[in-house]
């Protein structure tokens, strides 16, 4: 488990700095290029993502599971990962030329930034970031994204300077992409052994990446399209509305996602192993400290969603404040499903239920989006995710019920979820103080946290009594 901590270490560290890049830039990008800027970035990257989907075709988490359980014998795991990258570089050079000639040839709104939106195809023919995830050097991938988050930052606030500056924006976000991308091949010639490729093999692929391909797809429907229609059915200044809340939403997300990354090729090679028991129990500790962690932040960004949002980005942005309130909903399903997903469904090949999982939610989130988008705009779009999420985690749970007592780990998150209300109330009561809002902010985190340790302080302990216990371990061996 010490090598799951530091991977998990290195995965937070990386998120952290993950959280305070929008912390610096979002707030200068919404006041520079405004929501109209915002919204024709998130529009055409919407429109790209698509293509970009069939570019990698279910391959990163196909590659990252393949390499995970072949990586002890090198011979083996070299074959499977240049036969699985043949596969991935012709999809994205395919996906290269189909992206240009939609462009070219049809009458798309901001082409000249659409054109610049091409740089993220290219971007997906070098992304081996599976192959280094399998292997679990994670400490390679997030020193290198450090690199570059720094590098666009850098940029971001050297070259954006007014609001026609949303090409220079876009350039500078997909040319970094495919910068980390291109770091990470010369690392590569130390990880593999010199193998004939055998073209041949390489269509055994493609069934499996299919497989994988298809919740890919599901998920890309009710996580772009939503922006896609938002832009379609009530324009790119609602939609900066909406991009910007969930940016930050994605910020806590983002230690969801770390410790997912890290779990996924570690729980593979234990059920490859056999070992089912250590498995659902590092499963049910997953759980506990995940939903330890994201019912206080669904609480704790209701109450400050909408003084934030006008000090962050600005008082134009106060309807953001609103659209994140709805969206911290989705936190706890993103949560729970994330750890049943990535540390059951995948690394146990039960592809199946991830699949019908994942349409069951595109459905859902298409459906209630055509309806309300209409009438209700970005509202009606925050309303179909988060039934979308909801109905995603109840049939991933109800799928798995007799292999893991996902019953028994909802109940045992139910005191965390009791805690958070009683830190919401303490927290909320602020509002009624009538302060100004960077002061309303301040106190309501001040006292959420405090509140929130102080009822925890028992769970709290026993992880670090835990931590103790390990370090002991590793001291004596």
């Amino acid at each position: 488990m010490n090598d799951v901590k530091k991977n998990f270490i290195y995965n937070v560290a990386y998120q952290i700095l993950k959280i305070i890049m929008p912390l610096i830039t979002l707030p200068y990008i919404s006041r520079i290029i405004g929501a109209d800027g915002i919204g024709q970035y998130s529009f055409t990257y919407s429109i790209v993502c698509y293509f970009m989907m069939f570019a990698l075709l279910g391959v990163q988490k196909y590659g990252n599971r393949t390499i995970a359980k072949t990586r002890d014998n090198k011979e083996e795991m070299s074959k499977k990962f240049k036969e699985i990258y043949f596969f991935q570089f012709v999809m994205s050079t395919i996906m290269c030329v189909l992206y240009l000639l939609y462009v070219v040839f049809f009458d798309i709104e901001y082409k000249t930034i659409a054109y610049i939106q091409i740089i993220y195809v290219i971007s997906c023919a070098f992304d081996i970031n599976w192959f280094f995830f399998g292997m679990e050097r994670f400490k390679l991938t997030v020193t290198r994204n450090v690199l570059i988050k720094i590098l666009a930052l850098i940029l971001i606030l050297i070259f954006v300077k007014n609001k026609d500056d949303v090409w220079i924006y876009t350039l500078i976000m997909a040319g970094c992409t495919l910068l980390s991308q291109l770091l990470l091949l010369p690392f590569l010639k130390k990880s593999i052994t010199k193998t004939k490729l055998e073209i041949s093999n390489v269509k055994q692929h493609l069934k499996p990446c299919l497989k994988l391909f298809l919740p890919v797809i599901a998920v890309t429907i009710y996580k772009v399209m939503d922006k896609t229609m938002i832009g379609w059915l009530s324009g790119v200044t609602e939609l900066g509305f909406y991009e910007n809340a969930e940016k930050i939403i994605s910020t806590p997300i983002i230690l969801v996602d770390a410790l997912g990354t890290v779990m996924l090729p570690r729980m593979t090679n234990l059920y490859n192993k056999g070992e089912n028991k250590n498995a659902n129990n590092i499963i049910e500790k997953s759980l506990k400290f995940i939903m330890f962690l994201a019912y206080p932040i669904v609480f704790g960004l209701i109450a400050i969603a909408i003084p934030f949002s006008v000090v962050f980005f600005g008082e134009s942005f106060e309807k953001t404040g609103i659209i994140l309130s709805l969206l911290s909903i989705t936190i706890p399903c993103l949560a729970f499903g994330n750890v049943i997903r990535t540390q059951y469904l995948i690394p146990k090949e039960k592809d199946k239920e991830y699949i019908i999982s994942a349409f069951l939610g595109a459905f859902v989130n298409f459906t209630l989006n055509a309806l309300l988008i209409p009438t209700l705009y970005s509202v009606g779009a925050c309303i179909g995710t988060i039934m979308a999420e909801l109905i995603v985690v109840l049939y991933q749970c109800i799928s798995v019920r007799k292999e893991i007592p996902v019953g028994k780990y909802f109940r045992e998150s139910l005191p965390f979820l009791i805690k958070a209300s009683i830190m919401f109330v303490c927290t909320y009561s602020i509002t009624f103080l009538n302060l100004n809002f960077i002061l309303d902010i301040i106190l309501k985190v001040l006292i959420g946290i405090l509140t929130y340790v102080f009822l925890n302080l028992g769970y709290i302990s026993s992880l670090i009594h835990l931590k103790k216990i390990h370090s002991k371990k590793n001291t004596n061996l």
